[in-house]
Parts: structure tokens; C-alpha cells; sequence
């Protein structure tokens, strides 16, 4: 995105200071939708954003994220795909913590909060899942090392998997904590390539991948490994599964009426 972008322009001679300008984006981009959610729509709760069960679900969110990127890069390495890992740096970590935060937050609300939840209400869920996720892949294809493929795993991997855990809580919190812990343990703990970005992750460790870019990801980064598909295909069932079950998925009849 491209305020997180500038993010890293500003804050490149110290990376630390990422982390209180991402916070700042934090509340800026979470009381800004509630704003316009309020104003535009004129919607006097905003349910996506309540205030019950925050915590609850940011941390089950940040575990889920969290866990499936270990999985993801420990199978990579089983399968060899590990070539070298060394120290980082903890300051570089903390501030890739605050810019993966203010890029979780803001692109959950625009693409879940925003594009999904209300082409839903026209389209019903699979068409708006569908739609939305693609799109969201389609954002990554500026970055100067993406690859079709590297959009369209990012579209069904990340795309589908967030959009699949908005949908059976009917809340950002989960999605904004699965994608916060996803990326920051991505990029602030194993400094793996990002998305396809060319900045070198500033992370805890520092990882380098080799390998056959079906289990690497390539130059894109794991997102873009057939482990990463496998990896986030299952959640993604199952959270979809839980949805079906409590009546979250709606038609194009119902989302019309």
C-alpha cells in the first residue's frame, strides 16, 4: 500500500520508528472507517468493528497467522529448501511490527471491511469472496517482483483465508490479527521476502530460500510456493465450513433483500 510505502521511506534511517508511525496508522485507519461508516452509510453501529471480543479475537487470529507461517517455512526447509539463516535485529523487528500492523489494518478494512462487505450485500458471499480476493491479489502485481502466479496465490491464499475468517465471525478483528501475525512473522521474525517486494525485510532472523520456486516461492517470496496454497487451503476450509454452519454465507437473494 502505498501509505505504508512512504511508511518506510520516512523511517528508513532508523527502522524503530515504524513502529509508533504504524500504531499512529493503526488508529487513524480504524477511526477514519468507523467515521465514514457512520457518516457515508449512516450506520449507527458499526458490528464489524465491536468492541466485545477484541482481544479474543485478535489473539486467536495472531495464533492461527503465526502458526501457519512456522508451518509454511518449516516445511520449506524440510523439503531443503533453506539455504542459509542468521541473526538480525530485534530494533528492525519491532519496527516491522508496526508497519505489518498498519498494513494488516488497512488492507482488511478496504478489502474485507470495505470491497467484500458490500459487494456481499449485492452479490451474495462466493461471488464477493471470488471478486475481492482476486482484486487483492491483483494490488500485489505493482510490486517490482511479482509474478501472475505470485498474485494469484496471494489471492488464494491470503484473499480467500482472511475473507473466510471475516465471514464466519462477521468481524475484522480475526482477520486483522491473522494477517498482522502472518506478515510480521513473515517479515519481523524470519526476514523472508515479502509479497514480492525488493526492500530487504528488516527481521529477528535473517532467512534465505533456494531452491525450485515451487517450494520457494521465488523471487516473490513462500506466499508464492505450492506449500503456501496447501498450507492456508485448510483453515480456509474450515473456517468457510463453520460459516455454512451458523448461516454466515449468503445468497444473492438474501444479500438483495
Amino acid at each position: 500500500m502505498l501509505a505504508n510505502a512512504v511508511i518506510m521511506q520516512l523511517v528508513s534511517p532508523v527502522v524503530l520508528l515504524a513502529l509508533p508511525l504504524g500504531i499512529g496508522s493503526v488508529i487513524v485507519v480504524l477511526a477514519g472507517y468507523r467515521k465514514l461508516s457512520q457518516v457515508v452509510e449512516q450506520r449507527a453501529e458499526v458490528p464489524e468493528l465491536a468492541k466485545v471480543r477484541v482481544w479474543s479475537q485478535l489473539r486467536r487470529g495472531a495464533l492461527l497467522g503465526s502458526g501457519l507461517f512456522v508451518l509454511l517455512i518449516l516445511l520449506i526447509g524440510m523439503f531443503g529448501g533453506w539455504q542459509d539463516m542468521s541473526w538480525g535485529s530485534i530494533w528492525g523487528c519491532l519496527g516491522t511490527a508496526g508497519l505489518t500492523a498498519s498494513v494488516a489494518v488497512t488492507e482488511e478494512v478496504l478489502f474485507r471491511g470495505v470491497l467484500f462487505r458490500i459487494m456481499e450485500e449485492r452479490t451474495g458471499t462466493v461471488v464477493a469472496l471470488i471478486v475481492s480476493s482476486l482484486i487483492f491479489g491483483l494490488t500485489h502485481s505493482i510490486n517490482a517482483e511479482a509474478t501472475l502466479w505470485g498474485v494469484l496465490s496471494i489471492a488464494l491464499t491470503g484473499g480467500v483465508l482472511t475473507t473466510a475468517a471475516y465471514v464466519a465471525t462477521r468481524s475484522l478483528w480475526l482477520p486483522i490479527g491473522l494477517h498482522f501475525a502472518w506478515n510480521c512473522t513473515h517479515a519481523g521474525i524470519f526476514g523472508v521476502t515479502l509479497s514480492g517486494t525488493t526492500e530487504a525485510p528488516h527481521g529477528l532472523l535473517q532467512t534465505t530460500l533456494s531452491g525450485p520456486t515451487v517450494l520457494t516461492g521465488g523471487t516473490f517470496g513462500p506466499e508464492a510456493s505450492l506449500i503456501a496454497l496447501l498450507v492456508c487451503v485448510v483453515p480456509a476450509v474450515v473456517l468457510l465450513r463453520r460459516a455454512a454452519r451458523t448461516g454466515q454465507i449468503r445468497r444473492r437473494a438474501d444479500a438483495g433483500a
